[in-house]
């Protein structure tokens, strides 16, 4: 049974940091692209970043570019997203997806919220 599980989400004053993880299982991690969406209320779902597998080559949206940065860890099965300079419109809950290279098999995690406010 493959689970896609986040965690890391919380409550954050503007301008601070933090660092979500995405633990895969039940797959063959390496297979997977990795990529972080989000959803904040009232708003479609949109990419915040990708990693491929592989060389591991990483895309960001325009939200995240400079801002956000993702890694994978194939040995723990781990997806990271390190997010700094936090603000207020990065609140939202953010959701990890595996995406299989053939393009067949794909899964999504609960989501984990992201709150930025003082």
């Amino acid at each position: 049974q493959v689970q896609v599980v986040e965690s890391g989400g919380g409550l954050v004053q503007p301008g601070g940091s933090l660092r979500l993880s995405c633990a895969a299982s039940g797959l063959t991690f390496s297979a997977y692209a990795m990529n972080w969406y989000r959803q904040a209320p009232g708003k479609e779902r949109e990419l915040v970043a990708g990693i491929t597998t592989g060389a591991g080559k990483t895309t960001y949206g325009n939200s995240a570019k400079g801002r956000f940065t993702i890694s994978r860890d194939n040995a723990k099965n781990t997806v990271y997203l390190e997010m700094n300079s936090l603000k207020p419109e990065d609140t939202a809950v953010y959701y990890c997806k595996a995406d299989h290279f053939s393009g067949i098999y794909h899964y999504w995690g609960q989501g984990t919220q992201v709150t930025v406010s003082s």
